[in-house]
């Protein structure tokens, strides 16, 4: 059983390394669900006696006012044989046989936290102890509870040490050590006041009395400690500590125990509870009931470490990796973030995810609803074509068929479907950007690294831009071929298509009759339709080709090529993730370390009781 309380040494002095002591804190934290023994009382109510009586050693600062001002985590450790020594957490190789020396460090470490001043802190000092005169037992020495705030300190302390002690006790895993003088009023009593209000029923806390051997003649104790005065789950121990004349003079604490068996055995009033009274007897009950506590809590414990790796595994998924030391490492890992984008873009345009079908629209809505607002009919008005033919003719009129007529004709309408050619390159255009947007929001690990991101988007619009002007350029064409180049067929049809209209007998200036206008704008809307379907045709073809197929095939080439000139240090520019995330992924990774060495050490516990 005793590896029990050895475990949760570990563990707490594992959380403290971490940064979890109790505070609140985003990250999850095992500290408040392993059972711990705090010990809490007011200035001058023994409580640094009490504790030196346990550890049978001189060890704590001593002093008027506000002398406990960081909580201090006391791991005791029973060896079989050997000399007494300490280790502090902060000094993990150094070892101290002189105890007076632990005395110091404490006070000096506590004045590294608050910087020589008298104000408190939450950090605790951890303090291992090895000894053959101790139990396996962890204490947490708090903060003496106060009503004044000593010279040099603010006003809040008194308030401040207050909700420092109740973050400590009220948690459900926390056994509390009320510390209690006999010879003051227990009404009255700090440590009493604040366990009540966090343990109402006293199912958690333990009473101890002090200053037992200073109450007035012809008073006692024994109300208290048979639980008549104020009921506890568990049996109230009395204590009789060292005199400020006994530490003045150094006695040792052999003798110090001995006097105190010796002070509860000859005293009438206290002698039928001699064999639950005293220091020794404390530390061994605080020892035995810690571990059955411990044990009670495994299950829970274990419960909650798995659930919690879970978490952590999964936030730490969420922040994506670490970032490569190397240039290799960073030029790969970039690579891949950029694949990842590249492949989330794809699957927008292949419908594997929402918004390719858009484009679809612009050839099947956008293209056909600008082409029919051109209205060529208005444009082939008898007006219309009555002044292209006529200045066509020049000072000579035709002789056969108005050919230039009919070019001008055909070529000023068609020349017209440029701006709706234009109008689905940028359509287009438009929402291929969106859809790099799009991805960029849905590639998580861009998230991590502002600037690769913005590099990234940059680099996606600019190809996007490439593209749209070849498409733009190589669709204009198209509409160009049309222009330069009218079908011959057409044109030959066109003397029979006359002689049906007309007497070829008649004045060659009869042909500019309305009849005869109105048969050539006839037959050029005719033949500018029949291109309009054409192109509504080869105009997405061309679209598609330049900026959809393009866009799928190399958007990202030109950035590629940039990449692998970059050096390290450029290479490190890109990854240049927010130091909160970084510092967050490594206290969750250090974290998730904790409780996975934490999951071994406690099913190995588990399986061998």
């Amino acid at each position: 059983m005793e590896n029990l309380i050895t475990l949760v040494n570990k563990l707490q002095r594992a959380c403290t390394a971490l940064g979890d002591h109790g505070e609140e804190s985003a990250l999850p934290t095992l500290w408040d669900a392993l059972p711990a023994i705090a010990v809490v009382g007011g200035q001058s109510s023994g409580k640094s006696s009490v504790l030196e009586s346990i550890v049978g050693k001189d060890f704590l600062p001593r002093g008027s006012g506000i002398v406990t001002r960081r909580p201090l985590v006391l791991q005791l450790h029973r060896i079989d044989e050997g000399r007494e020594y300490a280790e502090f957490m902060h000094l993990p190789r150094k070892r101290f046989t002189d105890f007076a020396a632990v005395r110091k460090e404490i006070s000096d470490e506590t004045d590294r936290e608050t910087g020589r001043t008298k104000q408190i802190s939450s950090v605790p000092i951890h303090l291992s102890i090895y000894s053959p005169n101790v139990v396996n037992l962890t204490l947490v020495d708090l903060p003496g509870l106060t009503k004044v705030a000593v010279e040099g300190q603010p006003e809040s302390t008194v308030q401040d040490i207050e909700n420092m002690v109740r973050s400590f006790i009220e948690k459900p895993n926390c056994i509390i050590l009320a510390i209690s003088p006999a010879n003051q009023d227990l009404a009255t009593s700090d440590a009493i006041k604040i366990s009540r209000e966090v343990d109402p029923k006293g199912e958690r806390t333990f009473g101890v009395l002090t200053k037992i051997d200073l109450m007035d003649k012809g008073t006692d104790a024994v109300d208290i400690l048979e639980g008549r005065s104020y009921k506890l789950r568990f049996p109230w121990i009395g204590v009789v500590n060292r005199s400020q004349a006994d530490i003045n003079k150094s006695v040792d604490m052999i003798a110090a125990r001995r006097r105190e068996r010796e002070y509860f055995a000859n005293s009438p009033e206290y002698k039928h509870l001699t064999n639950r009274m005293g220091s020794e007897h404390l530390g061994k009950m605080l020892s035995k009931h810690l571990e059955t506590v411990i044990k009670s809590r495994i299950p829970g414990l274990q419960s909650l470490i798995n659930k919690t790796i879970a978490e952590l595994e999964a936030e730490l998924g969420r922040l994506g990796k670490p970032i490569a030391s190397d240039a290799g490492g960073k030029l790969y890992m970039i690579m891949e973030i950029c694949r990842t984008f590249d492949q989330n873009f794809k699957e927008h345009l292949d419908g594997v995810r929402p918004g390719g079908d858009k484009i679809y629209s612009v050839f099947d809505n956008q293209l056909p609803a600008a082409l029919k607002r051109l209205q060529f009919d208005k444009h082939l008005s008898m007006d219309n074509v009555r002044k292209l033919i006529t200045e066509a003719d020049g000072y000579q009129p035709h002789l056969i068929a108005p050919e230039q007529g009919y070019r001008r004709l055909i070529e000023s309408s068609l020349v017209t479907i440029r701006g709706p050619a234009e109008a689905a390159v940028d359509g287009v255009h438009a929402l291929l950007k969106d859809l790099v947007h799009k991805a960029i929001g849905e590639t998580m690990e861009l998230k991590q690294y502002p600037t690769l991101r913005v590099e990234v988007g940059n680099a996606a619009i600019e190809s996007l831009e490439r593209m749209r002007d070849e498409s733009k350029k190589a669709t204009l064409q198209l509409v160009d071929m049309e222009c330069g180049y009218l079908t011959v067929e057409y044109f030959r049809k066109l003397p029979q298509d006359i002689e049906k209209g007309g007497n070829p007998t008649h004045s060659i200036f009869d042909r500019y009759n309305d009849s005869y206008l109105r048969r050539i704008g006839t037959n050029v809307l005719s033949y500018v339709n029949m291109v309009c379907g054409s192109l509504r045709n080869s105009i997405p073809k061309s679209v598609v080709y330049c900026q959809v197929r393009e866009a799928k095939r190399s958007l990202l080439d030109h950035f590629f090529t940039d990449l692998g000139k970059k050096e390290s240090k450029q290479l490190g520019k890109l990854l240049d993730e927010d130091p909160a995330i970084m510092q967050r992924r490594g206290n969750l990774a250090k974290r998730l370390e904790l409780y996975r060495s934490a999951q071994q050490e406690i099913d190995a516990v588990a399986w061998s009781k």
